[in-house]
């Protein structure tokens, strides 16, 4: 069987693809590559298994990465930000000849990478890049609708909210920051346009959402992820939309306040002598407020929810469908983590073959990720009372009673 390496594969996302892939019978040997040797030996520990190793790498380190790769079948990307590490990583996958999933959900830089399809596509190799759940599994569930349930499409409306995880790195807030700092695109009204996070016209597309297995009434933002860039591509329709949060709302309306009043900038300010860099400031005064925040509000246990409305007309009549995957165990690791490892595992059976740079909905059959990640996570036989299933995927329809945890 195949070798394949996780990279990031001690992280909330890449520790989920790691258990994930070791669970199937597909690869015969899992490398965790990582930079922290320490915390992937624990991974290792507890997964008792003998065909996953360790091997230390430098995202930032073109030779690192190229000696991490080498004679792999299968390169699994979950190091972030993706704005600052994707394009050299990609970069050196290609140049090794290695087929490539990745969990990419910075837009910007998406755009960059998809410039490097014709050369991957030469190199013979497929990149499946933004193979997670906002994006991933929002843009399949969005074809799948598309093509098995409407005849029409006018509009996919994609809102996603998480929360609680016990550990908020630099990296995600540093995420954040980005996601509220660039143009946001959302494709309205049948063309690609750009919205401000802190301006009228992205004030406008703000709403409330009501979330199974977190609640009603959640306040969510736009957030510049591909799907709105990338659905319009390979579906027919006039709008693409996304809207997000992280949970409490105490907490993401503190990183968005820091942001506004520019505590994102990296340039040093003289405070009584001393250069302080306000970036290194928020950071560190976010993660504390953080903890006293989960505490005060007694947040609990981490959960998490992404739904994707499909918006159209079936025989003439309107319909809409609401897709619902929710989490109250591993909220953000498992909703990007397990998608990324059913992109691995699919790849490797040969069922993506498209070669280049592409998104998921431009070379994964969607039917093909329903079916294997409801048997990966055993929703093939769960009830799904009250609910119409379409291959052990949830679908909803306004007025129904919401889908319980996936």
């Amino acid at each position: 069987m195949a070798k394949v390496i996780v990279l990031g594969g001690w992280g909330a996302v890449g520790s989920v693809a790691v258990k994930t892939l070791a669970a199937q019978d597909v690869f015969s040997q899992i490398i965790i590559g990582d930079i922290n040797q320490l915390r992937a030996e624990s991974i290792i520990s507890e997964t008792r298994l003998n065909n996953i190793s360790f091997v230390k790498v430098n995202a930032e380190d073109p030779q690192s990465i190229q000696n991490a790769i080498s004679g792999c079948d299968l390169v699994v990307n979950c190091i972030g930000p993706f704005y600052k590490t994707v394009k050299n990583i990609l970069e050196q996958v290609i140049e090794a000849k290695i087929n490539y999933v990745d969990v990419c959900d910075d837009v910007d830089v998406t755009l960059e990478i998809f410039e490097l399809h014709e050369k991957a596509k030469n190199a013979g190799i497929t990149a499946l890049i933004g193979m997670g759940s906002s994006p991933g599994a929002t843009n399949l569930l969005a074809k799948f609708a598309a093509d098995h349930l409407l005849d029409e499409t006018n509009a996919i409306d994609i809102f996603h909210a998480h929360g609680g995880e016990p550990i908020e790195g630099e990296g995600v807030i540093g995420h954040r920051f980005h996601c509220m700092s660039i143009d946001i695109p959302m494709f309205l009204e049948g063309e690609l346009k750009y919205v401000k996070f802190f301006e009228q016209d992205g004030k406008a597309l703000r709403r409330k959402f009501d979330f199974p297995a977190l609640g009603k009434d959640i306040q969510v933002y736009p957030y510049p992820h591909p799907e709105q860039v990338t659905i319009p591509k390979y579906i027919p329709l006039k709008q693409v939309t996304n809207r997000g949060t992280v949970l409490p709302d105490e907490y993401y309306t503190l990183t968005k306040d820091v942001c506004k009043a520019g505590l994102a900038s990296r340039e040093p300010v003289n405070v009584n002598g001393q250069q302080i860099t306000p970036y290194d400031f928020a950071m560190a005064y976010i993660i504390r407020e953080r903890k006293r925040i989960l505490k005060e509000t007694d947040f609990g246990q981490q959960r998490g929810c992404c739904t994707v409305v499909a918006k159209g007309k079936k025989n003439g009549q309107y319909e809409e469908y609401r897709f619902h995957m929710a989490s109250q165990s591993e909220a953000l690791g498992e909703g990007t983590g397990i998608p990324a490892a059913i992109g691995a595992i699919l790849m490797q059976q040969g069922k993506i073959s498209e070669k280049g740079v592409l998104p998921p909905e431009g070379c994964v059959n969607p039917v093909d990720f329903i079916d294997l990640i409801s048997k990966v996570m055993g929703l093939d036989k769960k009830n799904k009372d009250s609910h119409e299933e379409f291959s052990g995927v949830l679908v909803s329809l306004p007025g129904m009673v919401e889908t319980p945890r996936l």
